[in-house]
């Protein structure tokens, strides 16, 4: 067993590695060749230990991106409304027309960057383009999404609730209501606000349930009353007498 600071050069013969067929044999790794890894362990901890410095890098990221993010605000001197979850919006073009509300289908034009100018996804042909996304065969047009099922990250699903038919917005959202410590893809890294530029072109309200109206049941008829028959007379039948003895 290894201590703390201590050093081993481990040996595995490649043959035990390929043992199971299922595995697919490099042809750099021949038979009868051995593996050779030299480690080292360089610090010991406790499991609540190791989860506590992960604690704290996590917290470290987090302010981190609180940081970036006021300070892009203050070095373009923006003046976004803010939600209670952390969202930030900012209306660039207003519109008088009806809000959806959760369970209608929205169309939505978008284009989203990183804080440092990089856009990743665009729903606009020539922005996409401008941007040099290399997308073929992908068909630009606003994106067809229903509210309140999660198909969205949920910056999205809070801010398109605030914003009405044809009206645009951009949308500030912190990594914890867009893609959090995970990150997405190679151009959005883990603890990432992102930016979002808006455009809710269409809102079709859900189709309401309509509910069957019973049939009525016909009236009842009422059955003639049966009409008594009349009693039969009984007839006497006469009784035979014993013949008499004389």
């Amino acid at each position: 067993m290894l201590s703390e600071k201590d050093s081993a050069l481990v040996k595995i013969p490649a043959d035990s590695l390929f043992a199971d067929s299922s595995m697919q044999r490099p042809a750099f790794f021949p038979k009868g060749s051995t593996l050779q890894f030299v480690i080292r362990i360089d610090k010991v901890q406790s499991m609540e230990q190791a989860m506590a410095a992960q604690q704290r890098l996590m917290d470290s990221l987090k302010t981190a991106e609180v940081n970036t993010l006021n300070k892009y605000i203050a070095d373009n001197k923006l003046n976004p409304t803010k939600t209670a979850s952390g969202l930030m919006y900012i209306i660039t073009q207003p519109s008088v027309k009806s809000k959806p509300v959760a369970g209608d289908t929205v169309l939505v034009n978008y284009t989203g960057r990183t804080l440092e100018g990089k856009v990743f996804d665009s729903s606009i042909e020539s922005n996409a383009k401008q941007a040099g996304l290399e997308q073929p065969g992908r068909t630009y047009e606003p994106i067809s999404l229903t509210l309140g099922e999660g198909q969205v990250i949920k910056g999205w699903e809070e801010g398109l609730l605030l914003l009405n038919e044809g009206s645009r917005s951009t949308f500030l959202i912190p990594s914890d209501l867009a893609y959090g410590p995970r990150g997405a893809g190679a151009d959005i890294k883990p603890f990432s606000s992102l930016i979002f530029d808006i455009e809710l072109v269409k809102v079709k309200p859900a189709k309401k349930a309509q509910t069957a109206t019973p049939a009525a049941k016909p009236a009842a008829t009422k059955k003639p009353a049966a009409t008594k028959k009349p009693a039969a007379k009984k007839t006497t039948t006469p009784v035979k007498k014993a013949p008499v003895k004389k």
